[in-house]
């Protein structure tokens, strides 16, 4: 373990002193109405205290009182926290569902917030494993988990904006008097969770891999629950365990009694990468419903994918030969690397190769330089937090590359110094473009940047009303980009003055493409965008079965797009009429690369395809224990791509 800062240290401190200050005591009133019963839990930033509400003198109405500690010694910092507790107290109190408990009342006092809640007589889960000497069956174990899937839905849906539970775990489900599941300890103690930076929301062991860094999403509250589902069925404690290992701990070892399909289910859960878990919740309650019914559970129950492995030693991946699904193909040559290389952490973005070098970006924080002939290590840049959201793209002698730390670093690519880093007002996951001595680029903040690659400093700032996550496209006089909200801009390259914004039905992750005077754009509502690059009015649309994330490829009379779906299509730029498709086993957010007559995708079934450009028949195929959601790229008869299980592969194009 790493020293604390002085300013970690000052902030553990100031939360030491706010939580040694004296709980309340049996007979203390809270607002003139609560009278304090007792305790039924304490940790953290948070106490529960059984209450009985004087309101109603003639009868024992009790209810249950989370008590929140205000932290944050700033008066400024302390009126935010109190307001975000107030807006998320107010979005709880709307909640109705009988797994829920119903919230009465909220209010602060002093350096502390309140929150009034039904009183749930039973025991949660955790106690039941203490108690319980036998192992959890089946047939309960689905009941559990049809009502738990039921009440993350309802959060889920909940509108303008889901709600995540953020800590789905065994003692925060308490089994009622009437044998029911209730959620009982929502994550709202989050927003007093003010002092370091990057804290991690949830319970190390149940919490999913994107969560330690700081991503509570609906795709957490699937992984957790599954976490909790082996710890009910096995009785091993994942906090006692290494971090992402469930996959070295079947439960039919342990449980014998435990169907494959059940199993399956939960593994599905706990896959790694959120996009290979369940969708949503209603779609794993469905699948554990067709339990009830054994002759419809086999074709309910899809593969499991495999759980994380970012703790483990991964080997290097290794060619396979294996029959395509496509009829009328011919059989799949083999492919050996040319070499390899292990990061720390996951690939996900596209590497950039220059100048006999080979730069490539890891979640371990760090920018690696290798050499392209061979791999061999030259030297990393840390970052101080995240850079493998975004892909680097040299220019001259400097590289850049952007950071959820909210910077752009110019690094120096024959030495791995820094020249400078420009601030921006959020993370930084799209991925810059360089022209002019300038380069531009988009952060969560909102806004686009353009800045100088000389000085570092900024020549302009475009307002973009919501996070930019999508890679512009830069000509000789506009920037192209799409936004988390749906937008898609066109800027003026010297100004940054909105020339026209066209509008999707949902977020723009995807990377516009120019050819011709035609923008070329995917969306998250699964349609493919061909717009005038003149005005942004819509020429012709595509529609894939779900989501596109993945960035377009335009060759020749072609255009290439990659799908959720599964499906790479090659489609014509003029019409949007589809000439050919290939379908994988696994979502293709990875944007395709084309080389000669061979365009190449890779998928998160793990595998990188080799197709014919014309046909798309499939040519070769090169499978690893990875997914592939990181790009392609193609340079002097090599392909390099990087994958989830933490490794570069250089292969022969």
């Amino acid at each position: 373990m790493g020293q604390l800062t002085t300013r970690q240290l000052a902030s553990k401190r100031n939360r030491q002193k706010a939580t040694a200050k004296a709980r309340l005591q049996p007979g203390d009133m809270l607002q003139d109405r609560y009278r304090i019963v007792g305790t039924l839990g304490s940790g953290g930033f948070s106490s529960v205290y059984k209450a009985r509400d004087m309101r109603f003198p003639n009868v024992t109405k009790l209810c249950a009182i989370k008590e929140m500690v205000i932290s944050a010694p700033d008066p400024q910092m302390r009126e935010l926290t109190i307001k975000s507790f107030e807006r998320e107290a107010s979005m709880l109190a709307m909640l109705d569902h009988p797994a829920i408990p119903d919230v009465s009342d909220y209010f602060t006092e002093e350096d502390r917030s309140y929150l009034v809640l039904d009183l749930i007589r039973g025991k949660d889960l955790d106690q039941w494993l203490e108690e319980s000497t036998d192992l959890l069956d089946q047939t309960t174990a689905v009941e559990w988990a049809i009502q738990l899937c039921d009440a993350l839905e309802h959060l889920h849906n909940q509108r303008p904006q889901p709600i995540v539970f953020r800590d789905v775990k065994p003692s925060n489900i308490m089994l009622d008097q009437y044998g029911r599941i209730v959620l009982i300890d929502f994550g709202i103690a989050k927003v007093f969770e003010t002092g370091d930076k990057g804290t991690m929301i949830g319970t190390e062991g149940y919490s999913p891999p994107e969560q330690y860094r700081g991503r509570a999403e609906p795709a957490g509250d699937i992984y957790a629950l599954g976490a909790t589902l082996h710890h009910l069925l096995t009785k091993k404690d994942p906090r006692l365990e290494p971090p992402f290992t469930f996959n070295e701990r079947p439960i039919a070892q342990t449980n014998p009694n435990v169907s494959p399909e059940f199993e399956a289910i939960i593994m599905r859960c706990l896959a790694y990468d959120p996009v290979d878990r369940y969708p949503n919740a209603q779609a794993l309650k469905m699948a554990v419903e067709a339990l009830r019914r054994p002759g419809l559970a086999a074709t309910a129950v899809s593969t499991p994918a495999t759980a994380a492995t970012a703790f483990s030693n991964i080997p290097a991946g290794t060619a396979v030969v294996t029959p395509t699904t496509n009829a009328a193909t011919p059989a799949v040559s083999q492919i050996k690397p040319v070499w390899t290389f292990r990061c720390e952490d996951e690939i996900r973005r596209r590497v950039a190769v220059a100048n006999g070098m080979a730069f490539v970006s890891a979640y371990d924080n760090n920018l690696y330089a290798l050499s392209q002939a061979k791999g061999e290590f030259i030297w990393k840049f840390p970052a101080l937090d995240n850079v493998g959201g975004s892909a680097p793209f040299v220019y001259e002698e400097n590289i850049f590359i952007g950071s959820v730390d909210r910077h752009l670093y110019s690094i120096q690519t024959r030495t791995g110094r820094q020249n400078w880093r420009f601030a921006t007002g959020g993370p930084i996951y799209t991925s810059p473009r360089v022209r002019f001595d300038h380069a531009f680029f988009g952060s969560d903040d909102g806004h686009f940047y353009a800045v100088n690659v000389r000085t570092g400093r900024s020549a302009w700032k475009a307002r973009a009303y919501s996070p930019v996550r999508s890679t512009p496209y830069v000509d000789d006089e506009r920037v192209f980009f799409g936004t988390e909200g749906g937008y898609i801009f066109c800027l003026e390259l010297a100004s940054g003055k909105t020339v026209w914004q066209a509008q999707a039905k949902r977020n723009v992750t995807s990377s516009p493409t120019l050819a011709n005077e035609i923008v070329y754009i995917g969306s998250h509502d699964a349609t493919m965008y061909a717009l005038d690059a003149t005005s942004g009015y819509v020429i012709w649309r595509f529609r894939a079965r779900r989501p596109i994330v993945a960035s377009p490829i335009v060759y020749d009379t072609m255009v290439f797009i990659g799908s959720a779906d599964g499906n790479l299509y090659a489609l014509d730029t003029e019409s949007g009429r589809q000439l050919w498709s290939f379908e994988t086993k696994g979502q293709v957010t990875s944007s395709p690369a084309v080389s000669h007559d061979a365009v190449y995708i890779g998928s998160t079934d793990g595998t990188l395809y080799c197709l014919s450009l014309r046909r798309g028949d499939l040519r070769w195929r090169f499978d690893t224990d990875g997914r592939f959601i990181a790009s392609p790229v193609v340079m002097d008869d090599m392909i390099f791509i990087g994958s989830s299980n933490h490794t570069l592969y250089a292969l022969p194009a």
